[in-house]
């Protein structure tokens, strides 16, 4: 039975990674999870230079998710190579980097640092939606994102993913425009924009006021913008947003993308994505599938 998937000419050995942010760069979920079993580890998003993030509080339960709006704390690239990428290379498992910035020559710097490293595709955030400069601009306008990719890919020595925003008026338009960049492939969707009042405090439930959303409750949305990518542009596509069990993440292979990752239910399941992985693997048992490519964009 084969779950090998292919990414931008990156061979992962089962389409399952994690989302980014959710997952450190899995040295908290070392003891539970094997990490040597994942098709990638996505890391979280990290930049040229520290972040400290938004105020607190930064993360709010909700009905069938979360909101979160850290901000993209992060402690920059040194440390990440010293202490992250060190880690991760003890594994056998695929390495994607998630790259934020707050201007194209941010991204530039940032992509330019992890030319000679032991990462193997890198992940572009130009859609965060809870940190105010740069990022949500890049994200939500096409010209703006075909500009970021193209500047991306002149200097990036892995291939390029660029992760795309679902607070847009046409997904398409803009998962066409980093095509047209030059982008090796997609992931999507990020969280969607949610807002939370906390009514005892008479105030917002967390200090940015508005949170990315994420969790089971945005996965018909994901499914759909996926479905929607699939048919608009000729790349290899990510999806994300709400998958907690192999059925949730069939339904994204199904209609297009060829690896997923795994989110919000990390944070309660640790094990999730072994479950994703062995359940896909039961599936394809199942149904007498051979080959998960078949599965792949097999819903039109």
């Amino acid at each position: 039975m084969n779950l090998s998937v292919n990414i931008a000419g990156v061979t992962l050995k089962n389409p399952v990674t994690v989302a980014s942010g959710t997952f450190g760069s899995g040295m908290e979920y070392g003891e539970f999870v094997d990490l040597n079993r994942l098709g990638a580890v996505t890391t979280k998003g990290v930049a040229n230079v520290p972040w400290p993030g938004n105020a607190t509080p930064r993360i709010a339960e909700t009905c069938g998710g979360m909101m979160n709006a850290i901000g993209l704390q992060n402690p920059g690239l040194r440390v990440f190579k010293e202490r992250d990428l060190k880690f991760l290379a003890d594994y056998d498992t695929k390495i994607i980097v998630n790259v934020c910035g707050r201007s194209k020559e941010d991204y530039i710097d940032a992509v330019e640092q992890l030319a000679d490293t032991n990462a193997d595709l890198l992940e572009i955030n130009i859609s965060c939606p809870n940190v105010k400069e740069g990022g949500i601009a890049f994200g939500q306008n096409p010209k703006m994102a075909e500009e970021i990719t193209a500047a991306v890919k002149k200097v990036a020595k892995q291939p390029v993913i660029m992760k795309l925003s679902p607070n847009v008026t046409d997904i398409t338009e803009m998962a066409r425009a980093v095509e047209a960049g030059g982008a090796d492939a997609v992931s999507l969707i990020n969280t969607l924009t949610g807002m939370k009042i906390d009514v005892e405090r008479r105030t917002f439930a967390v200090a940015n006021k508005t949170g990315g959303l994420s969790g089971p409750a945005i996965k018909p949305v994901a499914v759909r913008m996926v479905y929607q990518v699939a048919n608009a542009i000729k790349l290899p596509i990510i999806g994300m947003g709400g998958i907690r069990t192999a059925e949730d993440a069939l339904e994204f292979l199904m209609v297009g993308a060829s690896a997923v990752a795994v989110g919000t239910a990390n944070f309660v399941n640790p094990y999730a994505t072994l479950e994703v992985i062995d359940g896909i693997a039961a599936y394809m048992g199942r149904h007498g599938i051979q080959d998960i490519n078949e599965l792949i964009g097999c819903v039109k």
